[in-house]
């Protein structure tokens, strides 16, 4: 049986909270572009979020869409989980970041978002794949590739 990837390094020192995630690769229509979201600091990032008590991971990633970027999707096949150890300066936090993705379509437009801080966007899939942040959120497309 094949293991979840886990990325990055666990340093010894450092405490680590748990922060468990769910994000979607969305293509748009044409296939050709993947949505991405844009924090602040410019990093780019698969749609989705942290898991919230009590949820299952399609009311999480339900949640995190209206919020990001106001719409709904089709959810469709899990991708896999993979793992990561990092250290965010913003947050002055490390986390170690286990996360599901699952395949999605159907991008419908239901409400303007409800957070106004992040840049949402289409990017073209080999752009994406290249530019996101999290080496999880890489494998995921990477996965979604193979499975196409």
């Amino acid at each position: 049986m094949m293991t979840d990837p886990v990325f990055g390094r666990k340093d010894p020192h450092l405490d680590y909270q748990l922060r468990v995630g769910v994000y979607g690769v969305i293509p748009d229509a044409s296939g050709q572009r993947l949505l991405v979201l844009q924090a602040p600091n410019h990093a780019l990032f698969l749609p989705g979020g942290e898991v919230e008590a009590g949820e299952t991971d399609a009311q999480t990633l339900s949640r995190e869409l209206l919020e990001e970027f106001g719409i709904r999707v089709h959810m469709g096949a899990k991708l896999g989980r993979a793992a990561e150890y990092f250290y965010s300066h913003h947050r002055a936090t490390a986390y170690y970041h286990p996360a599901t993705f699952y395949a999605c379509r159907d991008i419908e437009l239901v409400a303007p978002p409800l957070e106004d801080f992040n840049t949402l966007m289409l990017m073209p899939i080999a752009a994406a794949a290249a530019e996101l942040k999290r080496p999880t959120h890489r494998w995921a497309v990477a996965r979604w590739l193979a499975a196409r």
